[in-house]
C-alpha cells in the first residue's frame, strides 16, 4: 500500500538509477511452504494457491520490466509515459508480500500477557513470568520467520535519547533547599523518586542518585553498551534463548541481591524483537506484541508505546479473572484500546480474561446466583463462571464500544468480544481440556485474520498487475483512433466536474464534526476545574506525590511509569470534547453510506462515477477497438484511489490528537514554571501554578484554539486528498492520450506476458470459488464431528 501511495499525486519523474534496479528475488519454494505449517490442510490449500498466484504475477511483472529496460537502456531520452510505467512496475514487483498483522496484548503488570504468549507459541517458560513482580519491562514483539535459529534483538536507547532521560531523572532528584523531616519523608516515599533512584543505581551503581547530571555524564556505566545500540542473541533451542533473554526483559525487584551485566543496562532497553524459526503455531506475518499498560517516563519509549498501540490492527485487553470486574486500571486499558480504534489502524478489540482456572469452590457455591442445576465439581464451576463472565463482559464491552464508535463499526457485529483463557490449564489440563482453555480459539482467530488479509492482498495485487499489463500492451500497440484525444478531453472535463463534487462531499463529511466540537468545548470549559482538581489530588494527600507531580511537569503534563497509572493532564481536561466527538469522528473515518458522514464511501462513489463514464465514452465513441486503454483507465483509477485510504488512515491520528497537542502546547509555559519549583511546600506551590496557568489559558480561549486546530487539520486533509486526485488522474489521462508524449512505439512486445496475466486474473476467480467450497466443507465436517469432552485428570 505504501508504494501505491508514494505514486499517488506524482508526476512522471526523470529517469534515474532506480529504473534499472534489480527486482526482489523470489522466495524459495521450500521457504514458502514453511510459512503454511501453522494452518490446517484446508487453509493450507487456499494459501498455497494464493501464494502461487502472487509468485507467478511477480514473475510476469519482472519479465515485463526486464523487457522494457532492455528496450530503452541505450536511449538518451525516455518519454514520461515509459518512466511512469517502469517505476510502477518496479514498485509492484518490490511491494512486500504481506504487511505484518500486529496483535497487541495490552495489559497491566501481572495480568498474564507473557504467559498467554508462551501458551500461544507452545513454549511454556519462553518469556519470563512471575506471579509477584513486574516481568516484562519493555515492549516485546514475538513473530516467526524462516530463520533456522531462535533469535532476539534488544534495541537500546541512543546516546542522545538516554541523555535526555538522564537530565530529567537528575532534575527529579535534585534538592536546592533544606527540607523538614516530614517533607523528606514525603520525598523519599514518592513513586517517581523511587523509580529514578532505581534506574540510576542499576546503570551506574550505588550512590549514583546523589550525583548531578554532569557527573553522571562522565561516569562509566557498569554494563557494556554496544556502539550499534543493538544486542543480538541466538540459540538453537527455545530454552537456551529464553535463559539468555531473561535478564534483559525481566525487571528485577529492588531488594534482589544478584546482579549481571545484562540487568545493569536494563534502563537503556527500548524494545525487544524475538523471532521464532518456522513455527507450526504462529504463521509468518503475525506479530504478537506484549505492551505494558502505562507507557514510559522516557520520551522515546513513551512515543514508541503509543505508536505500537496505533499500528496494531487487533488489540486484546488482558485482564486476570480477579481484576476484570471493575477497577480503574482495567477501565483505563479499555479506554486506551478504544482510542486506538479512533486514531490508529485497530479494527478489532477483544477482552481476554486470564487465569480462569483460579476459583475457590466453597466461596463460589455460596455466592452462586444460578441455581437451575447443581455443580458437582471444580471443573463445572469454572466452565459455568466462564460462560457467565462472557455474557456479562460481552454486554458491557459492546455498550462501551457503541458509545464511542459509529454504529456501523465491524467490531460491534463480532460475536466473540470476550475470551476466557487459562495458560496454566493449557499445560496441565487438570480441570479443562485444551479446547476449553481457549488457547486454540485464539490461534484460530490469528490464522483467519492472516488468511483473509492474504486473500485481499493477492486479489488487489493481481488486479493491479493486470491493469499495468494492459497499459504496457497499449503502449506497444500501433493502431490509434484519430478522435481519441477528443475522448480523453471529454473525460478530463468530466473529471474536473466530479472533483468539485467530491470536494463538496468531503466538506459535508467534515461539517458533521462542527457541532459536537462546539458542545465539547462548552462542556470542557465548565468541567475542567473539577477534572484538574481530581488529577491533582491523591488519597494520601501530597505524600508520595511530590516528585511525581514534578515529573508530570517535566514531561509537559504527562507521567508514565511501569508501576503507576498513567497521568495525562492534557488528555484529562480535553476528555469532555472527545466524549462528544468520538462517535462522529469514528463515523467519518469508518465504513458507511455515500450519503452519510463517512469519507471513504464518497471517494468510492467518485471512483465508480469515473469508471462508468469511461465505459460510456468508450461505447459511444469506438474505444472498443482500443479497449486496453479503457480498461487501463478504469483499473488505474482503482489503484490511485485505493492508495488514498492508507494516506487517510495515517493522517487521522494527527487530527484526533490535535486537541491534546494544542492544549499541551498552550500549557507548556505553566508546566515549565511549575517544574522549577523546589523547597518547602513545593507540591502545593506547583499545583497552584498549574491551576492558575490553566485558568488563564482557558480564559484566553485555549479550548477554542484546540477546536480551530482540529478543524484546520480536517481542511488540510481535504486539500491533500483533492491535490493527489487531481495530479494523479491528470497524469494518467495524459498517458492515455495519443497526443501526449506518453506513447513509445518501439517498446518490446509483451503480448505473451499480457496473455498470461489475463489467465492469472481468471485463475484468481477460480481460487476464490474453491476457497468458498472448502470453507463450506470444513464447516460441515466440524458440525458432524463429535465435540471433544475431556475428563479431568485424577
Amino acid at each position: 500500500m505504501a508504494e501505491t501511495e508514494d505514486f499517488v499525486g506524482q508526476e512522471p519523474h526523470p529517469v534515474d538509477d532506480d529504473l534499472f534496479k534489480e527486482p526482489m528475488k523470489k522466495r524459495r519454494r521450500s521457504d514458502r511452504d514453511q510459512r503454511f505449517r501453522a494452518f490446517p490442510s484446508v487453509e493450507q490449500s487456499a494459501l498455497k494457491e494464493y501464494e502461487k498466484l502472487e509468485s507467478r504475477t511477480r514473475r510476469v511483472l519482472s519479465n515485463t520490466y526486464q523487457k522494457l529496460i532492455q528496450s530503452v537502456f541505450l536511449d538518451d531520452s525516455i518519454p514520461n509515459g515509459v518512466k511512469y510505467l517502469i517505476n510502477r512496475l518496479l514498485a509492484l514487483i518490490e511491494k512486500p508480500s504481506l504487511d505484518p498483522i500486529y496483535i497487541g496484548l495490552f495489559g497491566s503488570t501481572g495480568a498474564g500477557k507473557s504467559s498467554l504468549i508462551n501458551a500461544i507459541i507452545q513454549q511454556e517458560m519462553f518469556l519470563p513470568v512471575s506471579g509477584e513482580s513486574i516481568c516484562s519491562s519493555c515492549i516485546v514483539q514475538v513473530s516467526s520467520g524462516c530463520c533456522e535459529q531462535y533469535e532476539a534483538k534488544i534495541h537500546l536507547l541512543s546516546d542522545q535519547e538516554w541523555k535526555e532521560e538522564l537530565k530529567n531523572l537528575t532534575k527529579l532528584l535534585h534538592r536546592t533547599e533544606e527540607l523538614s523531616r516530614e517533607e523528606v519523608d514525603e520525598w523519599d516515599r514518592d513513586d517517581a523518586v523511587e523509580e529514578a533512584i532505581w534506574k540510576l543505581q542499576m546503570l551506574y551503581g550505588n550512590g549514583a542518585e546523589k550525583k548531578n547530571y554532569e557527573e553522571l555524564l562522565r561516569a562509566k556505566p557498569k554494563g557494556k553498551i554496544p556502539t550499534s545500540r543493538i544486542i543480538t542473541l541466538k540459540a538453537e533451542e527455545a530454552g537456551e534463548l529464553s535463559v539468555k533473554l531473561d535478564p534483559y526483559i525481566r525487571t528485577q525487584r529492588r531488594d534482589w541481591d544478584g546482579e549481571s551485566a545484562e540487568t545493569q543496562i536494563w534502563p537503556l532497553i527500548k524494545h525487544v524483537e524475538v523471532t521464532l524459526p518456522k513455527s507450526e503455531l504462529i504463521p509468518e506475518g503475525v506479530v504478537l506484541v506484549d505492551i505494558p499498560g502505562t507507557g514510559d517516563f522516557n520520551s522515546k519509549r513513551d512515543e514508541m508505546w503509543k505508536k505500537t498501540i496505533d499500528k496494531c490492527s487487533v488489540i486484546w485487553v488482558i485482564s486476570d479473572i480477579e481484576r476484570v470486574s471493575g477497577g480503574r486500571v482495567h477501565e483505563n486499558l479499555l479506554n486506551e484500546s478504544i482510542k486506538a480504534c479512533q486514531r490508529g489502524f485497530c479494527r478489532d478489540v477483544a477482552l481476554v480474561v486470564t487465569k480462569t482456572d483460579k476459583l475457590h469452590l466453597p466461596e463460589y457455591l455460596r455466592e452462586r446466583k444460578v441455581r437451575t442445576q447443581a455443580i458437582q465439581s471444580q471443573r463445572e464451576a469454572v466452565l459455568e463462571r466462564n460462560e457467565m463472565i462472557k455474557l456479562q463482559r460481552n454486554t458491557i464491552l459492546k455498550e462501551k464500544l457503541k458509545r464511542k464508535l459509529p454504529a456501523d463499526s465491524k467490531v460491534l457485529d463480532t460475536s466473540d468480544l470476550v475470551y476466557t483463557v487459562s495458560a496454566q490449564e493449557y499445560w496441565q489440563q487438570a480441570l479443562l481440556t485444551e479446547e476449553e482453555t481457549e488457547i486454540p480459539k485464539l490461534r484460530e482467530y490469528i490464522r483467519k485474520r492472516l488468511l483473509d488479509k492474504k486473500r485481499r492482498m493477492v486479489t488487489k495485487y493481481v488486479t493491479e498487475a493486470f491493469g499495468l499489463l494492459l497499459l504496457t500492451d497499449s503502449f506497444s500497440c500501433t493502431e490509434n483512433l484519430p478522435n481519441e484525444y477528443l475522448h480523453v478531453s471529454s473525460l478530463r472535463r468530466f473529471v474536473e466536474e466530479r472533483i468539485q463534487l467530491l470536494e463538496k462531499a468531503i466538506d459535508q463529511c467534515f461539517a458533521h464534526i462542527a457541532q459536537p466540537l462546539q458542545e465539547g468545548v462548552r462542556n470542557a470549559r465548565t468541567s475542567y476545574r473539577r477534572i484538574l482538581g481530581a488529577c491533582l489530588v491523591r488519597s494520601r494527600g501530597n505524600q508520595g506525590f511530590h516528585q511525581t507531580l514534578k515529573a508530570v511537569c517535566l514531561k509537559n503534563g504527562i507521567y508514565a511509569s511501569r508501576t503507576l497509572a498513567r497521568i495525562d493532564l492534557n488528555e484529562a481536561i480535553t476528555q469532555p470534547i472527545y466524549d462528544q466527538i468520538d462517535p462522529v469522528f469514528g463515523g467519518i473515518f469508518g465504513a458507511g453510506k455515500p450519503t452519510g458522514s463517512a469519507l471513504m464511501p464518497h471517494i468510492d462513489a467518485f471512483k465508480h462515477s469515473l469508471q462508468e463514464k469511461m465505459t460510456e465514452i468508450g461505447i459511444k465513441n469506438g474505444w472498443k477497438y482500443n479497449s486496453c486503454k479503457k480498461s487501463f483507465l478504469i483499473q488505474e483509477i482503482s489503484a490511485i484511489l485505493g492508495g488514498l485510504e492508507e494516506h487517510i488512515l495515517r493522517k487521522k491520528r494527527r487530527i484526533y490528537e490535535s486537541l491534546t497537542a494544542s492544549v499541551q502546547n498552550d500549557l507548556k509555559p505553566c508546566y515549565e514554571e511549575a517544574a522549577q519549583i523546589t523547597g518547602k511546600k513545593a507540591c502545593e506551590r506547583m499545583k497552584d501554578v498549574i491551576r492558575r496557568g490553566v485558568d488563564q489559558q482557558v480564559a484566553e480561549g485555549m479550548f477554542e484554539r484546540a477546536q480551530e486546530r482540529m478543524q484546520h487539520q480536517f481542511q488540510q486533509l481535504k486539500n491533500g486528498i483533492t491535490e493527489k486526485v487531481k495530479g494523479s488522474i491528470a497524469t494518467m489521462l495524459t498517458l492515455a492520450s495519443s497526443q501526449g508524449d506518453g506513447l513509445y512505439k518501439e517498446l518490446a512486445d509483451v503480448k505473451s506476458e499480457y496473455k498470461e496475466m489475463g489467465q492469472l486474473r481468471r485463475s484468481l476467480r477460480e481460487v476464490a470459488e474453491n476457497a468458498v467450497l472448502r470453507r463450506g466443507m470444513q464447516d460441515f465436517l466440524l458440525r458432524v464431528s463429535p465435540s471433544k469432552v475431556g475428563p479431568p485428570k485424577t
